[in-house]
Order: C-alpha cells, then structure tokens, then sequence
C-alpha cells in the first residue's frame, strides 16, 4: 500500500504548520497537560487516545466551552455502547454557536446563495435576535426541553434559527429535505412525534419550481402529535388554514435564553438507514456534539473567524449539521440551495468564488463529474481563498486528487474525510500539518482510536479489514429513538465485535499512518453520501403490481462512481417495457427521494435468498464487484444457487 504512493501530492509549508491551530494546540497541551511536544501529529494522536480524558479535558479548555455546572469528571463510564461523558455537567450548544455575536455583531454569520448565486448575508447579530425572538416563540407554545421540533426545509437561513432556536430551548431538532416524498419523511419524523413543525411552501431546484403544499398536508395530518405548525413561504404562498407565519415569529428583538441542560441531553435526531425496517433514529447529545465538533472544525479543518465555510449539502444529511456546527469556531457558513450542477456543472466553483469560501466542501461524485465535463475551475474562477477542498460522501479515487491538484492549484490541500450520520463526524481524514498521498485520507483524528481489524478482531496493518474504532467519541449516539432496550443500537455496531464499535466499511490503515477506505461492507446504499436502506426501496417497488420481488445493490466503482441497479423479478404475464420503467423510477422519486432512482432497472429470473428467506444482498455485490462465486457467499446458505449465476455473467459482460 505505501509503495503505491512514494512521494506526497501536496506537502504544507513550514509557515502553514506553523500558522495551524492544531500546531498551537500541541504545544499548549504540552505545557499544561503532558502532551507531547516533538513528534508531529503522529505523536500528538497516540496521547489524544491513551489518555482519552485528559485529551478531551484539554479541548475544552482550548476552545473555553462554558460549562454552567461543572463536571465531576470527564469520562464516567467508557464502555461502549453507554459511555458517560462529562457527567454533572450543564451547557448549551446554542450558546456556544452564537458567541461571535459578542465580537463580531455586523460581520456575516450566514451567507445565503440560491440558484442566482449572489450571496445574501445575515449577520450575527441578526442571526441571534431571530434566534432570540423563535425562542421565546417556541416557549410560548409550550416546547419544553426534550420535545421534538421538526423540519421539512431547503438549506436556507430559517433552517439553521429553527434549529439554534430549539437548541435554545433544550428541544430536540430533526430535519428533513423537502425533494423527500412524504413516505419517507414520515418514516422518520412519526417515529420521534414532533410537537412543532417548520415547512416550506416549496423549493427551487434546477431552474424549476417545486410546489410542496400537498405533501405538506399530508405530513400535518399524519402527525397527530402536532401543536404548531410554522409557514416560511419560499415560493410566495399564503400560510395554509391554522399555520403560523414564519415573519410573526421572528420579528422581536429580544435577546435569547439558553436552556442549560445536561451534557447528554439530546441535540437533535439524524436517521441513517440499515438494511431492514425503519431508518434508525441515531440521538445525539448537545455536550458530545459541542465538544466533538469544536475538534473537528477548529483542529482539523483549521477554521476559524477569518474563514467562509462552505459545504454542498441539503438538510437530510448530517454533512448539514456539521455545516451548521461552523458557528461554533467562529466561522461565517455558506448556505446554498439549489442543485449543485445548476445552470451548468461549474456551479459550486461559482458559488466558492462569489463567496470567498476558504474550505470549500462537496461530494467525490461531483469532482469526478467536473473531471468528466471538462471543467476548469482555475482558469474560470477566481480561487485565491480557497485553501482547503474536501469530498466526502464516497472515497475519491485517486485520479480526483490529480484533477483537483492540477486544475484547481498545486498549492491546495485536499481532504478527503470519512465518517458517518452515526456519529455526526469524521473518523479519518483532514490534518492541516500531513503530506497529502494520492488515494488515501491523512490520518485518523484526533481522540480516535480507528483501526482496521480481521474477522477476528486482530489489527492490520497494509492490509484490509474493517473499520473499527475502539473507544468511545463523544459524538456516538446516546441511544437509537423507540428502541427501548437498546438492542438495535447495540445490534448496529457491537454485533461483530463485543465493546468494539464496526462501522461497515472496508479500510487499509497504511505503514504511514495514512487511511484508504474502499466502500461499505455491508448493503446500505450510500448515494451522494445520503444513506438509504434497501428496505426503504422494496416497501415502495413492490406496491406495484407488476413487481413480484426486487434486490437493489449499491456498488462502489474502481473509478469512483457509484453503480445502482434495481433487479426485478416480474409477476407472471408483466413485461418490463418503457411503461413499466417509468413508473419504477415515478415510484422512488416522489415516495422517497431523486437521488435513489436507480441507474439501471434489470429484469432478473429470481431473487436468492438466505434459507431462512431474507434475500442476499452483500453477496450479490461482491459479485458485482467481481468476486468469484465461492468466495463470495457459502453455497450452503442459500435457497436456489443457480439464480447466483445470471448476477456472476453480469459481472462478467461488465468487466
């Protein structure tokens, strides 16, 4: 694996280590906590997780996070899942997002960029009286610390005060898209029953208007636990029979009260979607967000006041909330909505320019789209600030590190970071003071302990295995919602191996230090970086008649696209024809979301099956992927073997 890369693509100059925050950082800990001073990262990430507290301790130091109580000690209980951090502490996430208001009162908290890409800015104190006037609102209607409050929203403005607004109050924020049909938005919010919820009369994408109203209805009525619901007219519509007016909530001037609550109280739920049954609803607590956030936006990605932070992203991913978290350091936040390849597939390197972005974030898919189109962001677009590009959502394979070098500058650090909705953040990934190596993330972060481990829970090394991180982050789901005891929780990481979380995906952690990641090791379909289960894909496929039963695979590309096929087997007498098609892909769009409309519907014989009738998905997709039959799946656990040949002389043709 390291023999493959002997030499850096880009490596940072003395100055740009000097100058980054994680440099200052080390040196601090060092005096004040026993970090080490000499041996770079390296050294400074083996500390970070030998002596968890300690680290964490040192965080929020660096970062003054303002506890009102405070603590009894930094890490109560470490086992996983159910680790206790901070225990007796009390904070507010809020608060914290607001505090450049103080300083910073006429300078752009937000700027705001549709489809005309001219930035629109809120300023921080704008941001927090809009934040202080919906507190008191959402008060008034009775939300109290741990009620729900629900978004169906574009990535505007009004998204991110709802959201500091509910965090404000010590509610409990949760979000979806609004190109999300109503079935999948209800399969996320009935699950946490929302007492507040925040729609849009539509959105705008690709040049087009959307009109939600309908499904907006819809979600009121099959909502019943709703005590309020709040009109933010984005297409210009009158507020519908009983909804509140988004303006009449948000004209006060009044400053905002923060809830102080416990460091483990909820911030809000992200839904991230397994292989079967409802989209798991992962809670994440207000302290381990704070805290894991401030570390990974101020330490690793090096932001801080003087930045623009901008990531291509919508309110269904927590790539959103991770945006939002910018706040936090200080940082203005560039929130765009409209479709990222509108009018033309330049666009974001537009919207960078337009908006001074200094860490300018998007999806591998779309640099490798660019590459493919032929776009030439340095020679169109003014990119002086641009210091940092990062991609996430997939790995960006190799030749989308040359293209960003070679067409964006060779100057520029490229941050291909991975994580997870599970965690709200990052395992692996930027590092301000690492070479950056064709193929491969810098460096596992800080505080975590990432390894790549064999089925038998032995590490490797050069070698590739899965992704396991074995201590606890702060940021890790306190508990799944309607999962009383735990079980699906636990059943979602601790399976494999006992105490030990595995995410599912495959990694080679390098000689050097250095991460690749190769894709999911399970069956989730990772489209854009927005997770969907199959399951989601069957329930809405196989209402129609025509459709006996289907298996969707999603599969990552050595060039790294992301290959979706649907395979159909057909009731008897129904012919796959345009007709048929169409509605499949009618189906998915409107019932669950555009981006997993598959990139090819396949009419099959059959679909295999376990002996105990589930159908396989993972064999299948290492099939797909070019492994051989037998080393793919054990011939014993299946229902019918020969329905594995036609998927086997699939791979082949496509090879």
């Amino acid at each position: 694996m390291t023999s493959a890369n002997p030499s850096p693509l880009w490596r940072p100059d003395e100055e740009r280590i000097a100058q980054a925050q994680i440099t200052r950082f080390q040196a601090w800990a060092a005096e004040h906590h026993g970090a080490p001073a000499d041996g770079g990262y390296a050294a400074l990430h083996r500390w970070s997780v030998d002596e968890l507290d300690t680290f964490w301790k040192a965080v929020t130091e660096w970062f003054d996070v303002r506890f009102s109580t405070p603590y009894a000690r930094v890490l109560g209980d470490r086992s996983m899942p159910g680790a206790a951090w901070f225990p007796g502490a009390t904070l507010n996430y809020a608060e914290h997002a607001l505090r450049a208001a103080d300083t910073r009162a006429d300078e752009p908290a937000l700027l705001h960029v549709d489809e005309t890409h001219e930035p629109r800015p809120v300023t921080w104190s704008e941001l927090r009286r809009q934040v202080g006037s919906l507190a008191a609102e959402l008060r008034s209607l009775g939300v109290r610390p741990g009620d729900r409050v629900s978004g169906y929203l574009p990535n505007i403005p009004q998204a991110v005060v709802a959201l500091l607004a509910t965090a404000a109050v010590g509610g409990v924020w949760t979000s979806c898209a609004p190109d999300f049909g109503a079935r999948s938005v209800l399969d996320r919010f009935q699950q946490v029953e929302p007492v507040v919820l925040f729609t849009v009369d539509g959105y705008r994408y690709g040049g087009k208007e959307h009109d939600r109203r309908e499904t907006v209805a819809e979600l009121r009525r099959e909502l019943p636990t709703l005590r309020a619901v709040v009109h933010i007219p984005v297409l210009g519509t009158e507020a519908p029979d009983g909804a509140l007016e988004w303006s009449a909530l948000t004209s006060s001037d009044v400053a905002p009260e923060f809830e102080q609550v416990p460091f483990d109280h909820p911030l809000w739920v992200l839904y991230s979607s397994g292989t079967t049954g409802l989209p798991k609803a992962i809670v994440q607590s207000q302290g381990g967000i704070l805290v894991e956030h401030l570390k990974q936006l101020g330490l690793h990605c090096d932001l801080g006041p003087e930045d623009r932070f901008f990531w291509y992203t919508s309110t269904g991913w927590m790539m959103w909330n991770f945006l939002v978290s910018g706040l936090l350091t200080g940082t203005t936040i560039v929130l765009y909505d409209g479709s990222p390849g509108f009018p033309d597939t330049a666009a974001q390197w537009r919207i960078a320019e337009r908006t001074g972005a200094t860490l300018y974030g998007t999806s591998a898919a779309y640099v490798m789209a660019c590459r493919k189109a032929g776009v030439h962001p340095s020679r169109d677009f003014d990119l002086a600030r641009v210091r940092c590009v990062a991609t996430t959502g997939s790995p960006l394979p190799p030749d989308g590190f040359s293209w960003l070098h070679d067409e964006v500058r060779a100057d520029l650090w490229i941050a291909s970071v991975s994580g997870g909705t599970d965690v709200c953040s990052c395992f692996a990934g930027a590092v301000p003071t690492l070479p950056v190596y064709i193929g491969e993330l810098q460096a596992p972060g800080l505080g975590t302990d990432l390894q790549s481990w064999d089925p038998s829970g032995k590490p490797l090394v050069d070698e590739v295995g899965e992704l396991v991180v074995t201590n606890p982050m702060p940021s890790m789901p306190i508990r799944f919602w309607n999962d009383p005891d735990g079980s699906r929780y636990h059943g979602s990481y601790f399976d494999t191996y006992p105490g030990v979380w595995r995410h599912g995906d495959w990694i080679t952690v390098t000689s050097r230090g250095s991460v690749v990641i190769h894709g999911r090791s399970d069956s989730t379909l990772n489209r854009q970086g927005v997770r969907m289960g199959s399951a989601d894909i069957y329930e809405a496929v196989e209402r129609l008649p025509e459709i006996k039963e289907s298996l969707v695979i999603g599969v990552e590309q050595p060039d790294g696209g992301y290959w979706m096929p649907l395979f159909v087997h057909l009731a008897p007498g129904a012919t796959l024809d345009d007709a048929l098609l169409g509605r499949i892909k009618q189906t998915i769009r409107e019932q669950l979301s555009p981006r997993h409309v598959p990139d090819e519907i396949i009419e099959v014989p059959g679909i295999p099956h376990t002996l105990t009738g589930k159908r396989i998905e993972v064999p299948v997709k290492r099939l797909l992927q070019g492994t051989a039959l037998e080393k793919a799946v054990n011939p014993g656990s299946i229902d019918n073997l020969d329905l594995l040949g036609f998927y086997e002389d699939l791979a082949r043709k496509r090879a």
